[in-house]
């Protein structure tokens, strides 16, 4: 079958990497999404195992479109009959960048309208409309001229892992934050730890790394559940084999925060994620923060100065510079942030520089390493190179 990923900006490599090591075959990157081929196992595997995934669907037509006409006809000429029957639900979602079509909400209207009366037309009944929990979700993207309508495999997107029920201020992304780890290169053994760790993300993602857990294993329901081709037997024995490949974390998994009730935030997150035992959450103000026995790495997303003055959040930035040169000798540091000119501020010349979206804002994620001796002297100089 020939499937695609959606994802991130900037994340279409390491998605890439995890498709090849789950076994996808002609791995094509796009952007914020990767095609590949694979049969139904793999499927299945995939929508449990993936980190960096937020959908997998698998495209069933696509052509041209110009027009409404267009549209409907192309829906239609789908048969549909191989995918839903009159006792199955469906619904339709799009996403629409095309001078041609205003709105995605009356696209997924017309490809509804199609499917409903080519069932009509030929068995006098149609399946019904169910837009919270649908047998079948259809999706619709529709790029210029080009339209792919495809099944949608996951349901409820990937990054929903099922722990992050509380949460403060604007935490960062379950997909984001298992990307940035794997940009990051931590081998899954060393020391990590998010010293502004907010509601727990971060560490919860590095956690379920090392450990093995496939993040989807908790879920209840996947889009294919309700296919007409779904096999039970195959999901469960796919479960049992993930399951079996769980282990012990090795090294030490470390999450602080300044604040106490944000730490108690991370502390229930990571109990519902069956971790509460493999991180060691703590509240600490960042220039006091002992990090775990290096080598290591450090991940974190502090604030990007939306709430905070201009001196401030300056202020902030160096503070973390200053923390990383005091306390981190042997980590490799790793900060994410939209606000470039904070970012100047930490100190530290940056190895390595990576665009990625926290939401819908453009950030560098930086890397630090932190030196003995001559080496941390030459690069404690404030970066004033252009973005």
């Amino acid at each position: 079958m020939e499937m695609l990923a959606t994802t991130l900006f900037g994340l279409e490599e390491v998605l890439s990497s995890e498709l090849r090591e789950a076994g996808a075959s002609d791995i094509a990157t796009h952007n914020r999404a990767v095609s590949f081929t694979g049969d139904r196992e793999l499927l299945y595997r995939l929508n449990l195992m993936l980190r960096t995934a937020s959908k997998l669907l698998m495209p069933v037509r696509s052509t041209r479109v110009r027009s409404e006409r267009d549209l409907y006809s192309a829906a239609r000429d789908i048969d549909w009959k191989k995918y839903l029957d009159p006792e199955r639900t469906f619904a339709v979602d799009s996403v629409v960048h095309s001078k041609h079509f205003n709105h995605s909400k009356f696209v997924a209207l017309r490809v509804k309208d199609a499917i409903a009366d080519q069932f009509r037309e030929k068995t006098g009944r149609r399946p019904s409309v169910d837009r919270e929990n649908p047998d079948v979700q259809i999706n619709v993207h529709i790029d210029r001229e080009r339209m792919t309508i495809s099944l949608d495999s996951s349901g409820v997107p990937l990054h929903r892992r099922g722990y992050r029920l509380e949460g403060r201020g604007a935490p960062i992304g379950e997909v984001l934050a298992a990307g940035m780890i794997r940009l990051s290169g931590w081998n899954g053994k060393d020391s990590f730890i998010d010293p502004l760790c907010g509601s727990g993300t971060i560490p919860i993602e590095a956690a379920m790394i090392a450990k093995n857990i496939s993040p989807g294993l908790s879920r209840k329901r996947f889009g294919f559940f309700g296919w007409k081709d779904f096999d039970r037997g195959l999901f469960d024995k796919t479960v049992s084999e993930l399951k079996k490949g769980i282990r012990p974390a090795e090294g030490v998994i470390a999450g602080t925060d300044i604040s106490g009730r944000t730490i108690n935030t991370a502390i229930a997150n990571a109990r519902r994620a069956g971790l509460e035992n493999d991180i060691r959450f703590e509240a600490c103000p960042f220039e006091k923060v002992v990090p775990p026995e290096a080598p290591g790495v450090a991940v974190m997303n502090p604030p990007y100065g939306k709430r905070m003055g201009q001196e401030d959040i300056i202020e902030f930035y160096k503070m973390i510079g200053d923390g990383l040169k005091n306390s981190f000798e042997g980590y490799d540091a790793w900060v994410i942030s939209s606000n470039l000119k904070a970012l100047k501020f930490v100190g530290l010349r940056p190895s390595k520089k990576i665009i990625l979206f926290n939401g819908p804002l453009e950030c560098r994620f930086h890397a630090y390493s932190v030196y003995r001796g001559s080496k941390k002297a030459k690069y404690n100089k404030p970066d004033q190179t252009e973005e």
